[in-house]
């Protein structure tokens, strides 16, 4: 079934960003990914996304439901045919949304799993929790706005970050099939803000046998919110020795 591209509103995005050692990333990716490695650090983190109006393009926006969304993502380069090309492996989509995990691997790319979230919002703090049906995963974020990108050994500036995290805007997700799924988001409103993270806990980074001691350290926070996207799906990718697009 061709997947077609689909119109959002990002309502709220927290790019929750940790610096990895970056053997203790590449352990967790399928070849042909490598880590993109950024002051001799990979970047990893947590995507906590709240999305609305989510509809095919064609589809008036009062179709489009709102969800809480979760991806852990690790940023990641591979050799393609016009050079090296960047973007994210997402090991790991989590959703509340009993639509989106449904839909996700048939109507758009990307396996989801079924999260339950508990969200608190307010114009200084935003905190996001959420837990895994499987039991798996559990994240507890607080945020808070910042005037500006403070104490991050990734990145030296706001501007920095928001190029950065731009550019990496292809997703690749594993299937049980055996290869990724892609998926790649576009907008022409681009636009994040610094935040200030007061507390952040993910089973996923804090497990001491995926990340030993201080290879997982957490750096920055990046906001997003009231951005139109659209999401584009992207050709598959093969795994394993001699990996390439798929058609």
């Amino acid at each position: 079934m061709r997947q077609p591209r689909l119109s959002s509103v990002i309502e709220r995005r927290l790019l929750v960003n940790y610096r990895v050692a970056p053997d203790a990333a590449a352990r967790l990716l399928p070849e042909p990914l490598r880590p993109q490695v950024v002051n001799g650090h990979a970047v990893a983190g947590i995507c906590l996304l709240r999305l609305g109006k989510v509809r095919p393009v064609w589809a008036p926006e009062v179709f489009g439901p709102s969800s809480e969304n979760a991806a852990h993502r690790i940023a990641v380069e591979w050799d393609g045919p016009d050079g090296v090309e960047t973007g994210v492996y997402i090991p790991r989509r989590d959703t509340a949304s009993l639509l989106n995990a449904w839909a996700g691997g048939r109507v758009f790319p990307g396996e989801h799993g079924r999260a339950d979230f508990e969200v608190h919002e307010t114009p200084d703090r935003t905190r996001v929790a959420l837990a895994t049906r499987d039991g798996d995963l559990r994240v507890d974020v607080t945020v808070e706005p910042a005037d500006e990108l403070h104490g991050s050994e990734l990145f030296p500036d706001l501007a920095a970050a928001s190029r950065f995290f731009r550019a990496g805007a292809r997703g690749f997700s594993p299937t049980g099939a055996g290869h990724l799924e892609g998926m790649e988001l576009h907008t022409d409103a681009w636009h994040v803000e610094a935040g200030r993270v007061r507390a952040a806990a993910s089973s996923f980074f804090d497990d001491p046998d995926r990340f030993p001691p201080g290879s997982a350290t957490l750096d920055c926070v990046l906001i997003m919110r009231n951005v139109p996207a659209d999401w584009r799906p992207l050709p598959g990718m093969a795994t394993g020795r001699g990996a390439r697009l798929a058609a």
